[in-house]
């Protein structure tokens, strides 16, 4: 796996694929705030740091794009709390 991981945004979905699996968050548009609504990874590719990868280029995405996000999943929550450098994405 790539440190820097190939990232499909589709209408409802941040994906990465990895060995044939996807792993994605969920999203949904609330005006022009971005809210991560739910982080999946497949079971085949858990401990490998993936959900991780992910989260990360999903918050630099946000950030290039200049959005604000609300991170209603745990996971992204949790990785915003440890990574603080991303806390000024999260609107109130």
């Amino acid at each position: 796996m790539s440190d820097k991981p190939n990232l499909l945004i589709t209408p409802t979905r941040f994906e990465m694929e990895v060995d044939g699996y996807v792993a994605f968050i969920l999203y949904r548009m609330q005006g022009d705030v971005i809210e991560l609504v739910h982080t999946e990874v497949p079971p085949e590719l858990g401990g490998r740091g993936v959900g991780t990868k992910l989260v990360r280029a999903v918050l630099d995405n946000i950030r290039a794009r200049g959005a604000k996000l609300h991170p209603l999943c745990p996971f992204v929550h949790a990785y915003i709390a440890r990574h603080p450098e991303y806390a000024d994405l999260v609107t109130d």
